[in-house]
């Protein structure tokens, strides 16, 4: 357990409680409120070596993948990632653990200080939570003396609070249309957010495609002279085997490389995400001879990624992803119609009301397939599953709970159908928690 001398520390609890009591100021894009606490903290931030990653889809599992090459190359490796499934420990990692209750506490603790401090003082506003988490991420990870700390972008990349590092590299993993209310209303607005996180000479790996989002991100990157490696020029990769259980692919890059490798994640995108993080890893090794060839294939190897593409039983199938917009609607469907193009599939589906709803819903729902709709969550955010239901057409039921939609599908699909739950990963969190419930009694 760490060791702050801070005066009266807040146990779990009362972080957590704190935390939610920040909820109401939202989101705030801009660093003022960042920086102000960093400094306050003593910049941690700056005592530590990261990889910085962003992108509309796949960020969550290009960071778990980097962060499992470092730790099989015996490294001592932080990740910060959001949003959490169950509990905010999850966002905070160390050496692929969650931070224990005791030390979030501690953390949450020094940085409410900070951040009561420079209010005070006149500094800024009150940090929003993200801020706080972010920033307790970093000062937890440099108390630790983490070798490498693997840092997930929040939102959009230009203003989010962790765009305050300097990384070994830089991952733009795609652009597509998300977040659009803060972000920009096309491709090449959201593009430029993105790569608001290219630094001086840092090192670029990117998957995104298309001139829209490729432009701006070449463009920053020659303004701030960082070399640039793009998926399907630089690097590709091939498949040679795939099923829910896992892929095989070959990793080309140019003339002079082309290795095996095999993953646990399915999905085709997931050939792409795992050819970025052993780029990306390639790149660090470049400056750190401890990661090898041994670490890369042992690392992707080893990465499972909850919530996305994650097949929990079968006979049925069930099947969690957070599906939350139309790129990932694609990579969902297109999952479905390869592993199971015979079977019935029968959706529990929930959204945020202010997301894509249509977008998503034309990608991912055919004629064919039953659909449970149910509320996402208890939050405000979340759409009504009638409302939903009347978007997504005759073939969908709206459910007055979670529960009741799932046994209705388990009933509907039988041994050889699949059941999927997804549009938002809040509706994932939910039902990891109604399952562990279930199991309890």
């Amino acid at each position: 357990m760490l060791v702050l001398f801070i005066g009266e520390t807040m146990n779990y609890v009362e972080s957590l409680e704190y935390l939610d009591g920040l909820g109401k100021f939202g989101i705030q894009l801009g660093m003022e409120r960042i920086e102000g606490l960093l400094k306050e903290l003593g910049n941690p931030e700056q005592q530590i070596k990261t990889v910085h990653v962003t992108g509309t889809n796949g960020k969550g599992s290009v960071a778990s993948m980097i962060t499992n090459i470092l730790l099989a190359a015996n490294l001592k490796v932080g990740k910060f990632t959001s949003p959490h499934l169950v509990k905010y420990n999850e966002r905070i990692e160390l050496n692929g653990k969650d931070i224990s209750d005791e030390d979030f506490a501690m953390v949450m603790t020094a940085t409410k200080v900070a951040a009561d401090s420079i209010v005070k003082k006149g500094v800024c506003q009150q940090p929003t939570q993200f801020e706080i988490l972010t920033a307790a991420a970093f000062l937890y990870f440099h108390l630790q003396q983490v070798d490498y700390a693997v840092i997930e972008v929040g939102m959009g990349g230009l203003w989010d609070s962790t765009n305050v590092i300097t990384p070994v590299v830089s991952v733009i993993t795609n652009v597509a249309m998300d977040h659009n209310e803060r972000l920009g209303d096309s491709i090449e607005r959201i593009a430029m957010q993105k790569a608001g996180i290219i630094k001086e000479k840092v090192p670029v790996v990117t998957a995104a495609e298309g001139n829209e989002a490729l432009g701006p991100i070449v463009t920053f990157a020659m303004f701030r002279e960082a070399p640039v490696y793009l998926y399907g020029k630089a690097f590709w990769g091939t498949e040679v085997e795939s099923s829910m259980t896992g892929q095989k692919f070959t990793l080309h890059a140019g003339d002079f490389y082309a290795s095996d490798y095999e993953i646990k994640l399915p999905g085709e995108h997931q050939i792409k995400n795992t050819c970025l993080a052993v780029v990306a890893a390639k790149l660090v090794s470049k400056q750190d001879d401890r990661i090898n060839e041994l670490a890369l294939h042992v690392g992707v190897a080893n990465t499972l990624w909850p919530g996305r593409l994650e097949r929990i039983s079968t006979e049925p199938d069930i099947i969690m992803d957070g599906a939350h917009n139309p790129n990932g609607a694609e990579a969902l469907r297109k999952a479905l119609d390869k592993y199971y193009p015979d079977q019935k599939v029968c959706f529990v589906f929930g959204m945020m009301g202010d997301k894509d709803m249509h977008g998503v819903i034309d990608i991912l729902i055919k004629p064919g397939d039953v659909v449970y709709t149910v509320r996402a969550d208890q939050g405000a955010r979340a759409a009504e599953a009638s409302d939903l239901a009347k978007l997504v057409g005759d073939n969908a039921i709206p459910m007055p709970d979670l529960k009741t939609a799932y046994h209705k599908a388990l009933d509907e699909a039988g041994p050889q159908g699949v059941i999927v739950v997804c549009g938002s990963l809040y509706l994932v969190g939910e039902f990891k928690k109604m399952l562990a419930a279930e199991q309890m009694n």
